[in-house]
């Protein structure tokens, strides 16, 4: 799809970042209700305001036409129960992104893996916390590990690169770093652990967020006891730390708080129900829904305003929290 950036001029704010990756979540609703995610153990539902297909893929189709969007990473809540998924991954051809990725909780990865390989998808990030089954479910609420388990055997036999996401916490699966590490090395996956975030109801409890939070410094710490390891290059709007393991493999820390990365972000997400956000640290966002209603010219110079305004909404340093429900907006 031809970029219209020349048309209205490059969307650049003024520490020089663009936005060149967008995250489109497909539904808020989830068959989990993760610790981190919701207080209650309540699963989300879908939403009854959600843009249909048509629209959505409009709105995705307008964004990368005004922005220099480069790569497409689909989430949710989880995006294998949206009932748009199937027709929204074969219809992501037309666009031309570099790069077309998933993150999912994996539960229905088995059912979806035909879709996401004929819609040229070739690598994936799948949400794991822990290999104990007990853990498992006191972390997500819902779900079957085994079905995880045997989604990442077959993706990994289909060919499809795969990068699993764990959120260390503490009195939750602390103990369960290394044996996760262990496993990935053991079939080249690159484990990322991701630092608690303080988003939704751990932005509002201090004490809640202090209590579980493992930081970059105690994970390396505790990967020490057993591999040692060196500091691997990143790219400059990468949000992992990675590190290598001689021999063995590599892994990363997604550290929001330890190693802030702002700076460096081209982010941005559109929900399913047309918000465009530009940072998970402020609660501003920005309609779409009524932009895609009109004539294509009007509604691209609106979308080039929209995202001028999205980009600006960013931190200039740090990540800072918010009481946004992650799930809502996509991981």
């Amino acid at each position: 799809m031809r970029s219209e950036v020349g048309e209205f001029g490059a969307v650049v704010d003024a520490q020089g970042r663009r936005l060149h990756n967008l995250r489109v979540s497909l539904t808020s609703a989830c068959n989990y209700a993760c610790v981190y995610c919701v207080p209650d153990g309540k699963r989300l539902h879908a939403e009854k305001n959600a843009l249909p297909l048509a629209k959505l893929l409009l709105a995705v189709g307008y964004l990368k036409q005004v922005n220099d969007l480069r790569t497409l990473r689909i989430t949710g809540g989880e995006p294998l129960i949206s009932p748009l998924f199937d027709d929204f991954m074969a219809a992501l051809g037309q666009f031309e992104f570099e790069d077309v990725s998933l993150t999912s909780n994996g539960q229905l990865l088995s059912r979806k893996l035909l879709v996401l390989l004929a819609a040229g998808v070739r690598r994936i990030n799948i949400s794991l916390d822990s290999l104990d089954a007990w853990a498992f479910q006191r972390i997500a609420r819902g779900g079957e590990l085994t079905e995880v388990l045997e989604g990442i055997e077959q993706a990994l036999a289909a060919g499809l690169q795969v990068k699993i996401n764990m959120v260390p916490l503490r009195g939750y699966n602390h103990e369960q770093i290394l044996p996760m590490l262990d496993y990935c090395l053991a079939r080249g996956v690159e484990l990322r652990f991701i630092e608690l975030m303080r988003m939704g109801h751990l932005a509002r409890d201090r004490q809640a967020f202090d209590r579980q939070f493992i930081g970059m410094r105690e994970i390396l710490a505790r990967i020490a006891e057993r591999y040692p390891f060196t500091p691997a290059a990143k790219a400059a709007d990468a949000t992992a730390q990675r590190f290598t393991i001689p021999e063995r493999g590599s892994f990363g820390i997604i550290a929001n708080e330890s190693a802030p990365f702002c700076t460096g972000c081209t982010r941005a997400r559109l929900s399913s129900t047309g918000w465009l956000h530009g940072c998970l640290s402020s609660s501003r966002s920005h309609y779409l829904g009524d932009v895609l209603e009109l004539p294509r010219d009007e509604a691209l110079v609106r979308i080039h305003e929209l995202s001028r305004q999205a980009l600006a909404d960013k931190q200039a340093e740090r990540f800072t929290g918010d009481v946004m429900i992650m799930k809502m907006i996509g991981g």
